[in-house]
């Protein structure tokens, strides 16, 4: 992994297909399809997900799991302590514009344990050139599914300024 300033992620990679990882992490890094590739053990997903605009899409991925390649990133939390893990938040940015947030809780597997890709190839392409994408299986639509990934922020949700019967959450 490359390290860069935790605080100033590129948002212009150098590499075709290069992604920034950052945020309340030891580790911050950019990584390319290639690294996703090589640095990992790849999963396989089968997906059938509603796009608003195409219709029911029927695809397979193939990539490392998300929750293995951010906690490559030694995400700031004690890894014994749950409570601490399901406090924090990964969002997701794509070339086209699209975000998508997840929890950790949704990715750990002591919690969802959802097997979250991101994606190395689809149908069988190589997304070298394209860029990785974030595949979430369990998901009915397709809003969350990011293409041509460029960054991952991973980091404490803040705190609510709700407050119940018990005072702030």
């Amino acid at each position: 992994m490359t390290r860069h300033s935790a605080a100033a992620p590129r948002t212009n990679p150098v590499r075709t297909g290069a992604f920034s990882v950052w945020g309340d992490v030891a580790r911050p890094a950019t990584l390319t399809v290639a690294d996703l590739r090589q640095g990992w053990e790849q999963h396989r997903a089968e997906v059938v997900f509603d796009c608003a605009t195409a219709g029911p899409q029927h695809h397979t991925f193939t990539g490392p799991l998300l929750r293995e390649v951010a906690a490559g990133t030694r995400p700031d939390f004690d890894p014994g302590r749950r409570k601490e893990r399901a406090r924090f938040l990964l969002a997701v940015s794509g070339g086209d514009g699209h975000h998508a947030v997840l929890s950790w809780a949704e990715i750990d597997a002591d919690f969802g344990d959802a097997p979250v890709l991101l994606a190395t190839r689809m149908d069988g392409e190589a997304l070298d050139e394209t860029g990785a994408q974030l595949v979430v299986p369990s998901d009915r639509c397709g809003a969350r599914y990011v293409s041509a990934v460029t960054g991952i922020w991973i980091g404490r949700s803040p705190r609510s300024r709700v407050s119940g019967p018990g005072g702030p959450a």
